[in-house]
């Protein structure tokens, strides 16, 4: 039996179920990532390797660590970051040194309060300090001022006229 009776129909059917396979046979693959594995024979060394690539931003993504980056340059820095720490034994302050000499204060999500971040530091409280300074102008109570004798009875004499 027949399932469609017409070209247009089987064609249709036919281009559907390709865009269908296409779709779902690409979907495994462009979620894959790489996995890299390195072998720690000390927790506290494998907890300061992932303690530091999450704190470390990826030059080329920008707001992504390392951890969570695909891009080369992130592959590339998690090795050199493993080497680091357990083939030459440096400190977690000297591995950032060592990034920070070749990349900038750029690869560091905090970075340190110097001539070159006071900028970054100091304008969100400088727009604060502006912000409260609108609102209170803009809130503050107009100011009462206090009649005249004169003033007084003319104001009184209005009154009872109405």
């Amino acid at each position: 039996m027949r399932l469609f009776r017409c070209r247009l129909g089987q064609r249709l059917c036919n281009r559907l179920g390709l865009c269908m396979i296409l779709l779902l046979g690409a979907g495994p693959a462009t979620a894959a990532s790489t996995v890299e594995v390195h072998q720690f024979t000390d927790p506290a060394i494998e907890a300061r390797y992932y303690g530091l690539i999450d704190e470390l931003r990826c030059p080329k993504c920008q707001n992504t660590n390392l951890a969570g980056s695909d891009a080369p340059i992130a592959q590339d820095l998690r090795a050199t970051v493993y080497r680091l720490l357990i083939e030459e034994g440096m400190s977690d302050t000297q591995i950032r040194r060592y990034l920070v000499d070749r990349y900038g204060e750029f690869v560091l999500y905090d970075p340190p309060f110097n001539a070159y971040t006071a900028a970054l530091w100091l304008l969100p409280l400088l727009a604060l300090g502006i912000g409260i300074v609108l609102v209170r102008r803009f809130t503050k109570a107009p100011e009462l001022m206090a009649l005249t004798p004169e003033e007084g009875a003319r104001l009184a004499e209005l009154d009872r006229d109405a």
